[in-house]
């Protein structure tokens, strides 16, 4: 995941972010006769500021506006309390729920809670328990999770007992909460040399945890790359999959411009009883209005009826 990309235009919080602008607000029962998507998908800061602007409460509005009801900000963990607080009260007003934040520093050259480490380790659950708070006040449910680089002087047997050993500690603070970290797998060309890299994998450590707070993030741009497969996969880890992203491969731009069959894939998904968050991790194919408006037609044309 190119997190610095996304952080970037996450950070971007101008003089006003926060503050309520624009137009007169709709009531909720008139925003509902424009046509909800009937799967929660959730767009990030940045990815509609041609329309909206660069204020984050007008771009909440638009995305409401537009038929979406869920939220997704890897970089929430880094906003201020006072941003949060506004955040979270406009998301309330529009009926917007809240996906996933990063919980951690996520180690991308060294060996991180995949090593011997203990420091690593006890940084790790000192930042999961912060992000309790953080979770609490912006009404979030799933926080994301990436156990860091490899270790090459370990076995992989030895980092796999230490990442499932810190995530047990992590679990413990997150169960009283009813909070889930969700781990993601990241693909061998966008991120080489990091420990968890496929679904296969992130299910044999969810079931090693064997706690209702730890689950799976199925990011399918990043699966796609790393193994394919996608439908079988998913079909196969299903009961440890919590949430999933969305990024079209080539590009890492909205479904309908690579070769994903997201029409198929999110069938699968919603027929399956799936009805959490959809995550929309990704670019736009074209810039400006005409870019964003592609992205909201795009996933018009694969929302299952």
């Amino acid at each position: 995941m190119k997190r610095r990309s996304f952080l970037r235009n996450s950070l971007a919080v101008g003089a006003a972010a926060g503050t309520i602008v624009g137009p007169a607000r709709l009531r909720a029962w008139d925003r509902q006769q424009r046509n909800p998507f009937t799967m929660n998908f959730a767009p990030h800061f940045g990815m509609f500021t041609t329309h909206a602007g660069d204020d984050l409460i007008a771009q909440l509005q638009f995305m409401a506006d537009e038929g979406f009801r869920a939220l997704e900000d890897n970089g929430m963990r880094e906003r201020s309390t006072r941003i949060q607080e506004q955040i979270a009260s406009e998301m309330a007003r529009l009926d917007m729920r809240m996906g996933v934040f990063v919980a951690h520093t996520i180690s991308w050259r060294e060996p991180s809670i995949a090593s011997d480490r203990e420091d690593a380790r006890e940084q790790f659950v000192g930042e999961i328990r912060a992000s309790v708070d953080v979770a609490q006040r912006v009404n979030a449910t799933w926080m994301t999770v990436v156990p860091g680089h490899v270790d090459p002087r370990l076995s992989m047997g030895y980092q796999t007992a230490n990442v499932v050993e810190a995530l047990r500690r992590a679990a413990d603070i997150l169960e009283p909460h009813g909070l889930v970290m969700v781990l993601e797998p990241l693909n061998f060309r966008n991120h080489p040399g990091l420990f968890l890299t496929g679904i296969p994998q992130a299910f044999q450590i969810c079931r090693a945890v064997n706690s209702p707070s730890c689950k799976i993030l199925d990011d399918l741009y990043h699966q796609q790359i790393q193994e394919g497969n996608l439908i079988p996969n998913l079909a196969s880890a299903w009961n440890e999959i919590a949430y999933f992203q969305i990024g079209d491969n080539p590009g890492r731009n909205e479904p309908t411009t690579g070769e994903i069959n997201y029409l198929n894939v999110f069938k699968h998904i919603h027929d399956g009883g799936y009805r959490g968050i959809m995550g929309m991790e990704h670019g736009n194919s074209q810039p400006g209005r005409t870019g964003e408006r592609a992205v909201i037609d795009a996933y018009r044309s694969i929302d299952p009826a």
